[in-house]
């Protein structure tokens, strides 16, 4: 019997090692990996430039603290200013722990206008995190249950709502922020529109609210851009990221420009192992590839690819409702719950997922080749056909 605790419904299979886009469980049987660790394998399996780069690091130095200057931080925190247009960058572990960061930058933003309730709008479906105000932010019934009381401080309008936000806007004058994921990853892969982003960033500077954009998920160039709010050219105030940022080591970040620029000053927030150097070293190491193996075309050559394939394959299909993404990040939606199909998916050596009950959610690093994408379609569309005849 483990000793972990049972927070997840853990499939009955452990991986021991990987190369690239496959994994290899310990029975010594070889998996396609469509999945990336949810978003975070960037450059895939044991990439030889970010072993070289971490191994040398952890020679060096793992951890100083935030007491002292870090220079792979400041390295990191230029680097990320510079791709981003952000203009300061605070570093933590995770993206419930960047986006918590964007939170409370947004409530300290309000407190300093004067405003006594600053109040977050935030969208249904949404997935912010675990911790107490990242989880009232979301719009997950589901994930919240049980955890009451919640946060206050949040108001929820349905996703590319426009008119909603509008209407809030006229009837509450405590609000300070808007907080939007431009792809919503748990909620099922679904896309702000380029209309509803540039209206919105209009509202917000109409209103003197932040803009907050979730990119934890989409960010790191997997929709084929660096950041998600680059496909509508607009720049938000705050913008969070992790998962895909260190390519498996954990880091994350809360990124700060415009108004909420120069907000925090020291004390006003922390983090004990936030942007230690290996983190950084990885993080660093991760957008040099993605830059000099041009992966962010890539994604959104590769995606392409699969969305279209799947289009072919499943044309005519009863039970195919959609198929959507951006870039690296696909969804695959029919209309009933298919849960079953990852097990299924497992047994023919593919690693999926599904999301909000009826989406095939797709997420493979951004060094899939278009071959491995025709054998993941290839291996996907016989499942998802005989599950839906069944």
């Amino acid at each position: 019997m483990s000793h972990v605790m049972n927070t997840y419904a853990r499939l009955p299979v452990a991986f021991s090692h990987g190369q690239g886009s496959r994994i290899t469980d310990t029975e010594g049987k070889e998996y396609l990996d469509g999945l990336s660790g949810i978003a975070v394998s960037t450059l895939g399996h044991a990439h030889p430039k970010l072993i070289a780069a971490i191994s040398a690091q952890a020679g060096r130095m793992l951890h100083t603290s935030n007491l002292y200057r870090i220079r792979e931080q400041e390295q990191l925190a230029d680097r990320l200013a510079a791709l981003s247009g952000m203009q300061e960058i605070f570093f933590c572990n995770s993206g419930c722990e960047a986006n918590e960061a964007a939170i409370k930058l947004a409530r300290y933003y309000g407190h300093k206008k004067g405003i006594e309730t600053p109040t977050v709008i935030v969208m249904e479906k949404a997935f912010h995190g675990r911790t107490m105000a990242t989880l009232s932010a979301t719009g997950n019934r589901k994930a919240q249950a049980g955890f009451e009381p919640l946060v206050s401080g949040f108001i929820r309008v349905p996703y590319n709502d426009i008119e909603a936000i509008k209407t809030v806007a006229e009837h509450n004058k405590q609000i300070v922020a808007v907080m939007l994921e431009i792809v919503q990853g748990e909620g099922g892969i679904h896309l702000a529109s380029i209309e509803f982003q540039k209206e919105l960033r209009e509202i917000c500077d109409a209103n003197d609210w932040l803009l907050i954009c979730d990119e934890v998920q989409c960010g790191m160039a997997r929709t084929g851009k660096w950041f998600g709010y680059q496909h509508a050219g607009i720049q938000p105030d705050v913008a969070t990221l992790a998962k895909g940022l260190g390519s498996g080591v954990p880091i994350g970040a809360c990124m700060a420009g415009g108004k909420a620029a120069g907000l925090f000053g020291p004390g006003n927030h922390g983090s004990t192992f936030g942007g230690n150097p290996l983190a950084c070293t990885a993080a660093l190491t991760t957008i040099d590839v993605i830059e000099q193996d041009g992966l962010m075309d890539n994604a959104e050559k590769v995606g392409a690819l699969i969305r279209q394939l799947f289009a072919d394959a499943l044309k005519g299909v009863v039970g195919l409702v959609d198929i959507r993404g951006h870039g690296l990040m696909i969804g695959v939606e029919l209309d009933r719950p298919c849960g079953e199909l990852v097990g299924k998916a497992l047994a023919a050596g593919l690693l999926i997922n599904v999301t909000s009950d009826k989406v095939i959610r797709l997420l493979p690093p951004l060094t899939f080749s278009e071959a491995e994408a025709c054998e993941l379609v290839g291996r996907v569309v016989p499942l998802i056909k005989d599950f839906l005849a069944g």
